[in-house]
């Protein structure tokens, strides 16, 4: 522990929020259509989240490794480089929960990294080969395979069940959601989670506190996936309404076979070490549920929002870190300060500008009548 400075620690500190951010942010990935289709009451689904994203955390470590080592120069990356690509990926993160938009957490986190690791040890610090293999390509590719696994399963859903009692088929497939959900919880901690996991050892690694190449060790693990299970009780409720009742109309045999889906996903690319994004398997996996359900009305220009934010999501968020990167590795402990308020006072102007047209368990399954914009109704909400 001696190894731990003042600027490690902050960056631990600042780590571990953006897990949390990464919590609450996500909660939708994993709860909106169970809570959509009624197989979960919303706190009930957000308490049942936490908890077993908390428990995925201690499932893998290889997507943890992935970052410590992978995607950057662990030899060159500072602890100051780390946290200015943590700001930018909190408020990339924190933006985008304003407006309800279901972006990429994981994706904010690699734009934030890339971006001031780029600007604080240049071009060379970023391992751009492992880049386009452990998060481009699995970024195009995870969300079309559970589109189509999602629609496949959708269409048998309904096809194996069209002569039974509508009634019937609602309540066993709301049964099947709770176990579903479930599962994706548990992968979402198991992927998710990790992600702070690899950042906190790469600043300790940064710092000489492990060695290179080293894995996360348990206090980490420990810590990172009780502040992903505390954001994700809080509950991300405007995301969970765009995804919930923004894309399509979700029916209960639909939510199990995107659910399904993606727990299938999340979970293999989790042991690859696949650094992928949950929000975009979700995603993919609700829209390829709706098109296979005949008749069903899929809300295109949500989805083309999203699609656009999925694009905009990295180099945004690099952006942001290489700019804090700037002031933090020129400006020294002052450059360092003055980006914490900086990053402080935008969040806090967040959080006020959230409370106007608040979204909580109360008015969640009511339909989003504006895009990209804070959702309505009163009431009180993160």
């Amino acid at each position: 522990m001696d190894h731990i400075t003042f600027l490690v620690a902050m960056v631990i500190v600042t780590a571990l929020a953006f897990d949390f951010t990464n919590g609450f942010h996500d909660t939708a990935n994993a709860m909106a259509t169970s809570i959509a289709t009624g197989a979960l009451r919303p706190k009930v689904a957000v308490a049942i989240s936490g908890a077993l994203n908390l428990v995925g955390a201690f499932l893998s470590t290889e997507v943890a490794k992935t970052i410590s080592g992978g995607i950057v120069d662990d030899t060159l990356v500072t602890p100051g480089m780390i946290f200015a690509g943590l700001v930018g990926a909190i408020l990339w993160n924190l933006s985008t929960w304003l407006l309800g938009l279901p972006s990429s957490s994981s994706h904010a986190l690699f734009g934030g990294l890339i971006g001031a690791v780029w600007v604080g040890a240049g071009r060379h610090g970023v391992h751009f080969d492992k880049v386009v293999e452990k998060i481009l390509i699995p970024a195009v590719a995870s969300p079309l395979v559970a589109g189509l696994a999602a629609l496949g399963a959708t269409y048998l859903a309904y096809r194996i069940t069209r002569r039974a009692r509508p009634g019937t088929v609602s309540k066993g497939f709301r049964a099947g959601q709770i176990a579903s959900a479930s599962l994706v919880s548990l992968a979402h901690g198991t992927n998710d989670a990790q992600k702070t996991m690899g950042v906190i050892t790469l600043a300790l690694i940064s710092c000489g506190a492990l060695g290179h190449d080293a894995g996360p060790p348990v206090w980490v693990i420990l810590t990172a996936g009780t502040a992903i299970a505390l954001g994700t009780y809080i509950g991300g409720w405007r995301i969970i309404r765009t995804m919930g009742k923004g894309i399509v109309d979700i029916e209960s045999p639909q939510g199990f076979a995107a659910e399904s889906a993606a727990t299938a996903v999340i979970l293999t690319s989790a042991n690859l070490g696949f650094a992928l994004s949950t929000t975009q398997v979700c995603s993919g996996g609700i829209l390829g549920a709706g098109i296979g359900r005949r008749l069903a009305e899929v809300r295109w220009g949500t989805a083309g929002q999203m699609a656009l934010a999925w694009l905009v999501t990295l180099p945004a968020a690099a952006a942001v870190g290489a700019l804090a990167a700037g002031v933090v590795v020129h400006g020294g402990t002052a450059g360092t300060v003055l980006i914490a308020l900086a990053a402080v006072a935008v969040a806090l102007v967040i959080v006020v500008l959230s409370r106007r047209n608040p979204v909580h368990a109360d008015n969640v399954n009511s339909a989003p009548t504006t895009r990209l914009r804070p959702a309505s109704p009163a009431g009180a909400a993160v």
